[in-house]
């Protein structure tokens, strides 16, 4: 398991609950993580890693299961092809070498590997931290290898995928990379998105295709992006902006226009994306719980009506657009627990059930699931030798500190800092600094220091714990309201320090052309005053 940490993350009730039953069963929970998580205080061993150094952990992991012919695919070698290049692939990644790069002992890589393939119900997780690094697609690639290598993907106790009422999947196809990409940099589409890193040079930029206006809708990317700082005063030289947002914040400061949608308690909701990612198939709808004002418009509403004027603009007709319910209800119907099932769910059967529906466990798919023309699974991606190429050529030289994000519970992104019961208490926009590195360079809690990359700085104080590991320092994220013109600056409720202005628009995921948020180099430096300890 890696960051997103499922404590705070995992789409489930009562993680905590499930997984120290998972070990009173004699299960094991083991953690890498540069930090001690909430998941790592109860999970049976914790072992910190240099941020990062995911990726070279993980292929030489692959490595040893090669090297020490661990390898029992079972089924899965029925539709999987790409085995033998992949050993070739990885037949240099050595476990001593990844200790030099991840700063994990090679006795506890192999040891990982050998327990890993010797587990009858295992499998390799990883979400949000080891995507939003350097090497995050070859990481996620990686963690898929391992569980197939293993025989635990598409299987009970290893990691099967759900099978969700509305399923978005069937529906979206297998989606593409690299069809088109950004007029600037070049950076590559995936599902016809482009990375957002690039987005502020794609306005400050003169040239055909140059972005003068922008539409936002529930975002902040000015503190949830990296070099916000830079996206700030590219967003004020926009000829005309939109933003669809209930609140004035860093973002929707620089809109010409801002549209409010109603509360989320003012409007009914299905969610779409967590039952893609639960542990159980489940659906469940709840209605609005009070009526929306009379002269307020749903989010949806809002595009619809804005849709119908430009098209009226161009000479076009409007397209008719259904309310979200009535798309779910088709959803329902047209999906494997609608028409024709033994369930026949609909909206109607949802809304007599308010606490949802139990549709049972997940269960094996593949490979009639898989999207691919053949319905078989190539591991041999040339982009991803590619990347371990460049892996194998890079080095963890450079600054003596590496800067990771972190979450707390109250948090949603940089959502709900302005609500004052949510933000009292302790200050949890303090970084987070190990306490022998604090001890060897005179530092004490309470101390303000500037934090320095190659994308800018900012002014923090320092909480000291042993949660991280030497050498790196841990900013949360979301944090850094209080810009000029925002509700938050005149309130002065809690602003703290984006850790997006010293984030690097230049420091990617080449792969992908994602944002490197995590294990971003920087230097610490005192700074020219002191604050009290919280």
């Amino acid at each position: 398991q890696r960051q997103r940490d499922p404590a705070q993350g995992l789409p489930v009730p009562d993680v905590r609950r499930r997984i120290k039953d998972l070990r009173a069963r004699g299960g094991e929970l083991i953690v890498i993580d540069p930090r001690r998580t909430e998941t790592a205080a109860v999970a049976s061993e914790h072992h910190f890693i240099r941020p990062g150094g995911d990726a070279a952990l993980l292929l030489a992991m692959i490595h040893v299961l090669f090297r020490d012919n661990l390898v029992s695919m079972g089924a899965l070698g029925d539709f999987v092809d790409g085995i033998d290049t992949v050993a070739d692939w990885v037949s240099e990644i050595t476990p001593a070498w990844a200790e030099s790069i991840a700063q994990v002992p090679e006795s506890t890589i192999v040891s990982l590997a050998h327990r890993l393939a010797g587990a009858p119900r295992s499998i390799v997780y990883g979400r949000m931290g080891v995507s939003t690094q350097r090497f995050g697609t070859l990481c996620q690639w990686a963690i898929q290898v391992l569980n197939i290598l293993t025989g635990q993907l598409d299987q009970e106790g290893g990691s099967l995928f759900t099978r969700p009422a509305v399923d978005q999947i069937l529906s979206a196809g297998p989606g593409g990379f690299a069809r088109h990409r950004s007029r600037v940099r070049g950076l590559p589409e995936f599902d016809r998105e482009l990375p957002v890193a690039t987005l502020a040079e794609e306005i400050s930029t003169p040239g055909e295709g140059q972005i003068k206006a922008l539409f936002t809708g529930a975002g902040n990317p000015v503190l949830s992006t990296p070099a916000g700082h830079a996206l700030d005063a590219a967003l004020e030289s926009l000829e005309f902006m939109v933003s669809l947002d209930p609140y004035l914040n860093e973002t929707t400061r620089h809109a010409d226009v801002i549209l409010p949608p109603t509360s989320p308690l003012e409007h009914d909701h299905y969610d779409l994306i967590f039952h893609h990612a639960a542990v159980r198939n489940t659906a469940r709808f709840s209605d609005a719980v009070f009526p929306k004002p009379a002269d307020a418009m749903h989010d949806w509403e809002i595009f619809v009506a804005l849709g119908a004027r430009v098209a009226e603009r161009l000479g076009q007709p409007a397209q008719p657009a259904s309310p979200p319910a009535d798309l779910i209800d088709l959803g329902l119907q047209m999906g494997p627990y609608g028409q024709n099932s033994e369930h026949e769910l609909s909206l109607a059967a949802l809304r007599q059930a308010p606490s949802g529906i139990d549709l049972g466990p997940l269960t094996r798919q593949l490979p009639e699931r898989l999207q691919t023309a053949n319905h078989r699974i190539d591991v041999a991606v040339a982009e991803i030798r590619e990347d371990i190429r460049r892996l194998a050529a890079s080095s963890d030289e450079g600054a003596a500190y590496r800067l990771i994000g972190r979450r707390h519970v109250r948090d949603n992104n940089s959502w709900m800092h302005n609500h004052h019961r949510l933000v009292k208490g302790p200050d949890r926009s303090a970084m987070w600094v190990n306490d022998s590195d604090a001890e060897r360079e005179g530092w004490q809690a309470g101390d303000v220091l500037e934090v320095r990359s190659a994308a800018g700085a900012v002014v923090v104080s320092i909480a000291i714990t042993s949660d991280v590991m030497p050498g790196v320092v841990s900013l949360p994220h979301g944090y850094g309201h209080g810009r000029q013109g925002t509700r938050m600056a005149r309130a002065n409720t809690m602003p703290g320090s984006s850790c997006n202005d010293v984030t690097d628009t230049h420091f990617l995921d080449e792969l992908s052309g994602n944002a490197a948020l995590n294990g971003v180099p920087v230097t610490l430096v005192r700074y020219n005053t002191r604050q009290a300890s919280p």
